[in-house]
């Protein structure tokens, strides 16, 4: 041995002792810098009024959140909750023959802003020859609450409003002011966690009527008003009613006869005293498959929306039946899209993981058929398990989709020192089972598993095309139909390399185990790398300098403990070097990880601004848009969805994409799920999204947007908003 070599374990003792020492002075410094969390104080002055219910005339409200508490530069749920008295009710946005709409008027801090209600659809509501639309017994009617990128973590946002309603009986109404307020908690470096009422709130926000891919006519003959609508959500429909947002605008209280036809349905109405036949009719239309917002212009009526079976009147708002036909097809999108996902740019490092379990592996048949089978149920106990995570975190209010792993730093930062563990034992630095055959499994098949789990760390952010119907869907299915769909997806994404190993025909064409192993697997570890760094990336846009810096003394502190095992592994017999005693991996180790906790725990920094002129995504933005007659495209995005940050160095950043921008004088909005984002989330689900990447073009004048493809190209971004800025011209 080299003298170099035998001084080697002397010096990364020392650096060990080094960097312990510089641990040890982080540690105070950290907290001197605020990484623990402060005690929450107000942002605003003290106001008489205080957090908590207000009861009133045969009614008690208060002001309730989704989450325990927001981030900076998100938006958050607010919900006003009404626990109204027997035999008393409150009303929608249109009240129908009598009463009054509830109404809040905010005093807020500064920056923060606060969304239109989210009406969830009503009762009706017979009062003789009057009809209501209303609320009985309890009721929570959401808000979405934009907090300022620069509110200051450790603060607490006193959200105040006036509500303005009615509470009625059949013979007494009676008019209700209450002052609200709630305090809302600004924190970061974890994930908001939900409320006691977060798990209502979000259904609630799932079943409110949404702008859905339907066409609607209005034709009058007379005094009868014929509202057409067709579309596929349509199909099969048993049960229909249409509320108007205009008070007045129909006779509240006349019944409305429908029919089914082959493309959608038609419902006769009777105009009220403040129907304009020059005013396109704007109301919801529920059905006993869901609800949504539709827009009647005057015209002949649609064809293929009349000619079958009576529908009956739908009281109330459904979620789509978990149906066989609903649970099968989103199964087989589920295995396509998985199938697809081995083609993805964000699953390229998984590759390597697949090479070297199929090069390191043994070819003979039995063996090799335990190697894709272990491989195989490593991917869909991984699948699963992060699906009854993301069903149970939704089930608690959580607003988080597909991938929602890495939106928390500490699982982010772990996940790149995982990374760099496993480049360092492909590297030879140290043995885990061995090389090549721990990856492969030739150990019972662990190292196949273990290949399994990896793939889908990596994988798990990303969507695929069919998966977004079947992710979408699964959402909304029972517990075991919804995992049932996620094994699926595993069995598509682990179908080519279990393939691979049940073929002896395959098999025979792999190249034998040989010296040039050792060489394939030095190579396969520049992945691995590559990987970490990218996580290492992804971290830093969720932290500041100060938590990259952490993270990187914590990577330093990992390979100093995996190189000192290593050296105790090759000693013969191994452990005899009294220089390398075992407490040193185990310090080293014990340091990287009190590193990680301490990283993950720093704020992140004020968010950059987007390319290409971007502006941040709400529907608000988007309203204000195309109400200045601009077609607008939307960018959903997060920085540890690799697929994203593809499209846009190869589409979205490129000239023929900003020279359509300025030929169309579209806007750009971009809407960054990096971090937890309540209103990024809704607007995923609105589209049967249960993760980014998503992109929207927006024309004026039309409820819909397009939808983009996953993968896009410039011609792609580029025609879209040709057309959308033609549509729109065409309309005015």
């Amino acid at each position: 041995m080299s003298p170099c070599l035998r001084r080697l374990p002397a010096f990364l003792s020392s650096l060990l002792t080094a960097l312990l020492g510089a641990l040890i002075a982080a540690v105070p410094m950290a907290a001197l810098a605020g990484v623990a969390p402060s005690l929450p104080t107000s942002m605003t002055a003290a106001s008489p009024v205080a957090p908590g219910p207000r009861e009133a005339a045969n009614l008690t409200a208060e002001l309730v959140a989704m989450n325990r508490w927001a981030t900076p530069g998100s938006t958050t749920v607010v919900a006003l909750r009404q626990q109204i008295a027997p035999g008393w009710h409150t009303y929608w946005r249109n009240p129908g023959d009598s009463g009054g709409p509830t109404s809040l008027n905010w005093t807020l801090p500064s920056g923060v802003t606060a969304s239109d209600i989210i009406w969830p659809l009503p009762e009706r509501q017979n009062l003789g020859p009057l009809l209501n639309y209303g609320y009985s017994s309890e009721v929570w009617l959401p808000v979405l609450i934009a907090i300022p990128a620069a509110a200051p973590p450790g603060r607490t946002l006193r959200i105040q409003a006036r509500a303005d309603l009615f509470v009625c009986s059949d013979e007494l109404c009676i008019p209700v002011s209450l002052d609200l307020a709630l305090d809302l908690p600004v924190a970061e470096g974890t994930a908001p966690e939900a409320r006691p009422h977060g798990p209502r709130i979000t259904r609630v926000l799932a079943g409110a009527p949404r702008p859905g891919p339907l066409e609607a006519r209005l034709t009058r003959a007379g005094e009868t008003l014929t509202l057409s609508v067709a579309g596929g959500p349509l199909a099969g429909a048993k049960a229909v009613w249409f509320y108007p947002f205009v008070q007045g605008a129909l006779d509240h209280a006349a019944s409305q006869p429908a029919v089914a036809g082959p493309q959608g349905l038609s419902l006769t109405l009777k105009p009220g005293r403040r129907f304009d036949p020059a005013v396109p009719l704007e109301g919801v239309l529920a059905t006993d498959a869901g609800a949504w917002q539709i827009r009647a212009e005057p015209g002949p009526a649609l064809a293929g929306s009349a000619g079958g079976p009576a529908l009956r009147p739908q009281e109330t708002a459904t979620v789509p039946p978990a149906s066989p036909g609903l649970i099968l097809k989103a199964t087989l999108f589920a295995l396509l899209g998985g199938l697809i996902l081995n083609l993805m740019p964000c699953v390229f490092p998984v590759l390597a993981m697949k090479a070297a379990a199929l090069a390191g592996g043994t070819h003979a048949p039995a063996e090799a058929r335990r190697d894709g089978l272990a491989y195989m149920l490593g991917v869909l106990v991984s699948f699963l398990a992060l699906a009854g995570a993301l069903l149970a975190l939704r089930a608690g209010g959580e607003a988080i989709g597909w991938g929602f792993q890495l939106q928390v730093p500490a699982v982010t930062a772990t996940l790149a020192l995982v990374m760099l563990a496993v480049g360092l034992n492909l590297s030879g630095l140290y043995r885990s089972g061995s090389g090549l055959q721990a990856l492969g499994g030739r150990v019972r098949g662990g190292g196949a598993f273990l290949t399994g789990v990896l793939a889908v760390i990596v994988a798990a952010p990303c969507t695929a095309p069919f998966m977004a119907f079947a992710l979408g869907a699964a959402l909304t299915l029972p517990a075991v139909a919804a995992l049932a769909v996620f094994a699926a997806l595993g069995i598509g994404f682990a179908l080519p390399f279990l393939a691979v190993s049940l073929s002896p025909a395959l098999l025979r064409r792999l190249p034998r185990p040989g010296p040039w192993m050792l060489n394939l697997q030095r190579l396969l570890a520049l992945p691995m790398y590559a990987t970490a760094l990218w996580l290492a990336w992804v971290f830093s846009r969720q932290s500041a300098l100060a938590g990259v810096g952490l993270l990187a003394l914590a990577a330093l502190a990992l390979t100093v403990a995996l190189v000192l095992w290593g050296r105790r592994q090759t000693l013969d017999p191994p452990g005899t070097d009294r220089s390398v005693p075992l407490a040193a991996p185990l310090v080293a180790a014990l340091s990287a990880l009190v590193l990680t906790g301490l990283a993950a725990r720093i704020a992140p920094p004020q968010v950059e601004a987007a390319a290409l002129d971007a502006r941040a995504w709400s529907p608000a933005a988007v309203e204000a848009a195309l109400a200045a007659g601009r077609p607008v495209l939307v960018n959903l995005t997060a920085d540890w969805c690799v697929t994203c940050k593809f499209n846009e160095a190869t589409a979205l950043e490129t000239a023929p994409v900003r020279a359509a921008l300025d030929r169309t004088g579209a806007a750009y909005l971009v809407g960054d799920w990096t971090r937890r984002d309540a209103a990024i989330a809704a607007e995923l689900e609105r589209h049967s999204r249960s993760g980014v990447p998503l992109y929207l073009v927006h024309t004026p004048g039309r409820t819909e947007p397009e939808l983009l493809p996953q993968l896009l190209t410039p011609a792609i971004v580029a025609r879209a908003l040709d057309r959308a800025a033609a549509d729109a011209s065409s309309a005015r």
